[in-house]
């Protein structure tokens, strides 16, 4: 989520309290009920992470490159923002049924360059035979209340309990349409998946711990940290975002993926802003066969770091990728555009600049080694 990403959170306790004062304590209780432990890590303890690390100063990580200011610290952007969420907020709502997907088998063996999207930023790569399920979500709210906060457009195409086995669980960062509580005690839970661990940016690791994560299950990298899996190596690479579950931001850091196997690579963006950081992993770490990049929830009030469509075309092209993905749009209504102009803006930006698209419902399984679907599907549901 953008600049506005702590908005959840504070809406939730904000909306509590309006049913508070409607509903009486009962509706206030429900909508509280398991906050504090959705929020993760307490701050004291995200800190030693940020000690650790070169991109972090006083406990809190930072951006490589200076950000723009945020929404609502001027008097001039706590007009926009009034006036977005008075008049605009709700175009992001589809009127028609988004069309949905069956997804791979359970018993669907992994693919040489395969990939499925679930919706928003939940994807399950199969890169050379090996099968990574990364930013999983499959709750009904991103927020730490069962009952307020961002709801999804559509439902969850497959069921956790049926996806296949993974391999390994990444996660960009801490934001809730990113990282959820319900989602990994799922994936905890169901013995398929062995002992597939939760690699993770640095302070992440102490949200996972206090959820139950066994401390062998969690791998915490650095920007530019690697670890090995198998064939597969996976590199922590630089992102242009912010962190946080509650009112303190940037304890916890905030990353893409480079996942490459001996004969195939894909890069997961995850959730971030355009960043010079794209070129350089591209040159360093590239070609990419797959990149999967984020081009839903940008505004004006916060332009370095969410991606809009013609951004994530450039950020391809640096990233030297082959097919791209578009992902973080279709599912949460988290910005004031429309419902499909992410989309419809890709296909235009990325035909003018000659980019191969995967554009699938979701929940379809794509074989990247065969035909991608591009058929527009979106608009009739706009």
């Amino acid at each position: 989520m953008g600049r506005l990403a702590p908005l959840p959170v504070r809406s939730g306790f904000l909306a509590a309290a309006i049913l508070a004062l409607v509903g009486g304590a009962g509706a206030v209780t429900a909508a509280a009920w398991g906050i504090p432990r959705a929020m993760g890590a307490p701050a004291e303890r995200l800190r030693r992470a940020a000690d650790a690390s070169p991109h972090a100063r006083d406990g809190v990580f930072h951006n490589t490159e200076p950000g723009s200011a945020l929404p609502g610290s001027t008097v001039s952007s706590v007009r926009a923002l009034l006036w977005a969420a008075a008049f605009e907020r709700g175009a992001g709502k589809p009127r028609g049924t988004v069309p949905l997907a069956g997804g791979p088998g359970r018993d669907t063996p992994a693919g040489e360059l395969a990939v499925t999207w679930f919706g928003h930023s939940s994807v399950l790569l199969e890169i050379d035979g090996h099968r990574l399920l990364a930013d999983p979500v499959w709750s009904e709210r991103v927020s730490p209340s069962r009952r307020v906060g961002p709801r999804r457009l559509h439902p969850v195409p497959v069921a956790l309990d049926d996806l296949p086995p993974v391999e390994a669980i990444l996660i960009s960062h801490d934001h809730y349409d990113h990282l959820d509580l319900p989602t990994v005690r799922g994936l905890l839970a169901d013995p398929r998946h062995g002992e597939a661990p939760f690699v993770v940016p640095l302070g992440i690791g102490e949200h996972l711990r206090g959820w139950g994560v066994p401390a062998s299950r969690i791998v915490e990298l650095d920007w530019d940290g690697s670890v090995r899996l198998g064939e597969l190596t996976l590199t922590c690479a630089e992102a242009r975002h912010f962190s946080g579950r509650g009112l303190r931001r940037d304890g916890t850091l905030w990353s893409s993926w480079a996942v490459a196997g001996p004969r195939h690579r894909a890069y997961f963006g995850g959730d971030t802003g355009y960043t010079a950081a794209f070129a350089r992993t591209g040159a360093e770490l590239g070609p990419f066969d797959l990149t999967v990049l984020p081009i839903g929830a940008y505004a004006p009030l916060w332009p370095d770091i969410h991606m809009n469509p013609e951004e994530a075309v450039t950020a391809h092209t640096d990233l030297r990728g082959g097919v791209l993905l578009p992902v973080h749009w279709a599912t949460f209504d988290l910005a004031f555009h429309a419902w499909s102009e992410p989309v419809t803006r890709l296909r235009a930006a990325a035909e003018k600049a000659g980019i191969p698209l995967a554009l699938p419902v979701p929940g379809r399984r794509i074989d990247l080694t065969g035909e991608r679907p591009t058929l527009d599907w979106w608009s009739s549901v706009a």
